[in-house]
Order: C-alpha cells, then sequence, then structure tokens
C-alpha cells in the first residue's frame, strides 16, 4: 500500500473516531460525505451540514476538495454549487494538514471570519457588507430552513397509527372472511 493511501485511510479513520459522521459515496476511499456541525455561538450554530469530500490520488500533497451539500448562505461558498473558494482552502493547506484540521479548524474558521472581498456568492458578500446583522438573520434563516434536523416523529399524532388501536376485532375481520385454513 502507498504512502498516500494509508495516510488517506488513516485521516478517515482519525475523523470517524472523533465523532463525526461519515458516509461512503463510491467504493473508492477518497469519495465521502461528512455531518458537519455549525460552530457554537455563531448564527450558523444548531446547524448541520452534509459536506463532500474528494481526496485527490496525491493526498496529502494536494489538498482535498470539499463542497457543502446543504444549502448554506456565506460569501466564500457558491449557493447552488456548495463550492468552498478553492484559494482559502490551498493557501492554508499543507501536507501536515488532515481530515480533522479541516472539520475542527478550517471549516469552522471559514465560517465565522467570512471574506467578502473575495466572493463565490455575491450576494452574501454584498449584504455582509452593507449590514452585518441583516447578513447574520440570513444565515440564522438559511441554517433553520436547511440545516436543522427534523424533528422526531409524534406518533401519538398519526391518525393511521391511533385508528388502527381505535378499532375495534370486529372491525379487523370479516364474519363472512375465512381467516386460516378451512377445516375439511
Amino acid at each position: 500500500m502507498s504512502s498516500p493511501s494509508r495516510r488517506r485511510e488513516m485521516d478517515m479513520m482519525n475523523l470517524m473516531m472523533s465523532d463525526y459522521k461519515l458516509e461512503m459515496t463510491s467504493d473508492e476511499i477518497g469519495e465521502f460525505i461528512v455531518e458537519f456541525h455549525g460552530p457554537k455561538d455563531s448564527p450558523y450554530e444548531g446547524g448541520i451540514w452534509k459536506v463532500r469530500v474528494e481526496l485527490p490520488d496525491s493526498y496529502p500533497y494536494r489538498s482535498p476538495s470539499i463542497g457543502f451539500m446543504t444549502k448554506i448562505f456565506h460569501p466564500n461558498i457558491d449557493e447552488l454549487s456548495g463550492s468552498i473558494c478553492v484559494d482559502v482552502l490551498n493557501q492554508t493547506w499543507s501536507q501536515a494538514s488532515d481530515l480533522r484540521n479541516v472539520f475542527d479548524s478550517y471549516l469552522p474558521q471559514l465560517l465565522l471570519d467570512p471574506n467578502p472581498e473575495d466572493p463565490l456568492n455575491g450576494d452574501a458578500a454584498s449584504l455582509l457588507l452593507k449590514d452585518k446583522e441583516q447578513y447574520e438573520q440570513k444565515v440564522r434563516e438559511y441554517t433553520d430552513r436547511y440545516a436543522k434536523p427534523d424533528p422526531p416523529a409524534d406518533v401519538s399524532s398519526d391518525s393511521d397509527v391511533s385508528d388502527i388501536f381505535s378499532r375495534g376485532s370486529s372491525d379487523d375481520v370479516d364474519d363472512d372472511e375465512v381467516v386460516g385454513p378451512a377445516d375439511l
């Protein structure tokens, strides 16, 4: 096994062992989805985003390709494709970096300190430059709409389930209907 392959596997294992949920998207070891939680004390707090990760063959010497699959409002993240400004990741990347560093430090820092001077989302950059309070409100709206986990279903309010339990046994079986094999 070559060193880059071993490094990919070790970095993925380290990410999984640090409580990130990973979902493989193909048979290739370098393509997967990570469940990423928004940083505390930010307008992204409470949100959970699916982030696509593709590791190049030359990883860790080349940075991974990272993109948000869940919609997010941020100047340096393209709203339609979820792509992150490549220069931002490439500028900070070194072979000493690893995937856990991306999710523990890089992405939270990107969300907490957007750069409206190098935007992929012009609307987000413009709003941030004009009115930071409105920008943060829009971030919270996107977080609530697209990145909040669905609340668990309340079984007791499900009418189909309550109908089944409220029906009597005489409703379940017709008197003329044969249940089980007939005696001969």
